[in-house]
């Protein structure tokens, strides 16, 4: 076969191959920032994304290598990496729309597994096809590249490096420098744009193709200006700040009354921050009987947050419990901008940007009170979850010191992840009490190894003056109850808390939406409208 143009440079082909692999990665690693404000970013989703990119990959590479044989014309591969740039390009315009409207159609259909159900189609159907054009890229290089059977591992052996160069690239750029710097969306379109330079100076080197050269081009330009800019929960029209960092998509509204922080559009809030100073019956204001548990009334306490967020439960530890000192850890100091930008959190709590468990390994301090509140999205971090961290969390207590765990999506179901982390605390601490807080899906869990401590709430709110600091904890005294622990434990070895986190969001939407699910199989659309309207 005679190469044409451009082709007859072997150093084209090898950066053809260079720039695909680059480009795959970095729309798996756009993908997962795509996904995670409606899915999350546990491993759960990772493995669909990882899963699903695969078969696409698997397809594209048989499918690249028969037609190379029967027709290994290269004006086919080049075709390919244009339209694989378009569609790449239209995914920040359409694809969260995609997203939505499968999560609404299955929403209405299923009553388990939903999470592996929405994220699974979303990725078939906005990733598979691009990659799997992609995936043809190696097998027709190899047809192109190779002229002698004397040189085939030679180029083959090219090839293969030159794609695991710019998938290690490909990883590493997206991560640390176009979505942190310049967001997902513009991610997709940097990388689309490389694929299209390559087809198109393919394509004007050979001179052909000139009408799908302009068509191309013309769809990424409009591609371009619709898709660089757009929210991820685009129906908000309150939103004070939309952007991602290294490890979050991040999103700030405010109402009349609060001001929210959201990590995820589809699964609730993260934090939330009261404009109007005083107690609300939130989880964090529950929370605040673990200071009182420890004598925090008294002053001169040393108090530590794992997981600071917004510092909610900071602030209200500052203003109901003077001359003490709180720290927090949060893994993400993005977060911790936005705490003191948007949240009013004082420059008077530090906080370590790192992560909880290895700074308490790192940690030769103790307290006499940590707060754990590492919920994110779905589930909580496995290394937050375990015996093991729970142990290292007992060693940085002081005698007469209290741990306090926000439990978010509370569940009935027997062996839910509550009950999990409750049995798991249990088998290291000997004291736990736990108070539901009213109206919520939160649990605060009250954990303390000296006899009696967690269980002094009653005989200290004597001390305190009557005011709506005393009325609140009363509140979580009624409500507080012994923890019976069970048998259930999380381990550093084993820890499923996706999985567990699954099962509370599937039983959420079967107990929020079954309703409706009934009338959508019974009646269908018209029917489904009839019952909203």
């Amino acid at each position: 076969m005679e190469r044409a143009g451009i082709l007859r440079n072997k150093l084209y082909l090898y950066l053809t191959e260079f720039f695909a692999g680059m480009s795959v990665m970095a729309v798996e690693l756009g993908a997962s920032r795509l996904l995670a404000p409606y899915f999350s970013s546990s491993q759960i989703v990772w493995t669909i994304i990882i899963g699903t990119i695969m078969i696409a990959m698997a397809l594209g590479n048989i499918y690249g290598g028969r037609t190379a044989d029967k027709n290994p014309d290269p004006d086919r591969l080049y075709r390919r990496l244009l339209i694989a740039a378009v569609w790449i390009a239209a995914i920040p315009v359409l694809g969260k729309y995609v997203i939505l409207l499968i999560s609404g159609l299955l929403v209405l259909t299923i009553r388990t597994g939903f999470l592996i159900a929405a994220a699974f189609l979303s990725c078939m159907i906005v990733f598979v096809f691009p990659l799997f054009l992609l995936g043809t890229v190696t097998p027709s290089l190899v047809k192109y590249t190779v002229s002698s059977l004397d040189e085939g591992g030679k180029v083959v052996g090219n090839l293969g490096a030159f794609n695991t160069v710019g998938s290690i690239i490909g990883t590493f750029l997206p991560t640390f420098v176009t979505i942190p710097s310049v967001g997902t969306a513009a991610t997709f379109l940097i990388f689309s744009g490389i694929l299209l330079a390559l087809g198109l100076i393919y394509f004007i080197s050979a001179a052909r193709r000139p009408v799908l050269c302009v068509v191309s081009v013309a769809l990424f330009v409009v591609c371009t200006l619709l898709g660089h800019t757009g929210s991820f929960a685009f129906w908000e029209e309150n939103l004070r700040y939309e952007g991602e960092s290294v490890y979050n998509y991040l999103q700030v509204r405010e109402t009349d009354k609060n001001v929210i922080l959201s990590t995820n559009v589809l699964f609730g809030v993260q934090s939330v921050y009261q404009k109007e100073p005083g107690l609300t019956g939130m989880y964090y204001d529950y929370a605040l009987a673990a200071p009182l548990m420890a004598g925090a009334e008294a002053g001169d306490k040393d108090m530590l947050v794992l997981g600071m967020g917004t510092g909610t439960f900071a602030v209200q530890t500052e203003r109901y419990f003077p001359g003490n000192r709180i720290s927090g850890v949060e893994i993400d100091e993005k977060i911790t901008d936005l705490a003191r930008s948007y949240f009013h959190l004082p420059e008077s709590v530090p906080v370590t940007t790192y992560d909880g468990r290895a700074y308490l390994a790192a940690d030769e301090n103790t307290y006499d009170v940590i707060m754990v509140d590492a919920y994110q999205d779905i589930t909580i971090p496995f290394q937050m979850s375990s015996a093991e961290f729970f142990t290292l969390v007992r060693d940085h207590l002081n005698p007469g010191g209290v741990m306090v765990v926000n439990m978010n999506m509370r569940s009935d179901e027997a062996g839910n992840i509550n009950e999990y982390l409750a049995d798991t605390i249990s088998s290291v601490f000997p004291y736990v009490a736990t108070a539901d807080v009213f109206g919520a899906t939160n649990r605060e869990l009250f954990a303390a190894v000296d006899d009696g401590v967690v269980f002094t709430l009653g005989v200290r709110l004597r001390s305190l003056p009557e005011g709506e600091l005393k009325a609140m904890l009363n509140t979580v005294n009624q409500r507080m109850k012994p923890y019976e622990p069970g048998s259930f434990l999380l381990t550093d070895d084993k820890a499923p808390v996706e999985l567990l986190g699954m099962s509370v969001i599937d039983g959420l939407i079967s107990g929020e939406l079954g309703y409706y699910q009934d009338v959508f199989r019974r009646e269908g659309f018209q029917g489904l409208i009839r019952e909203l309207s």
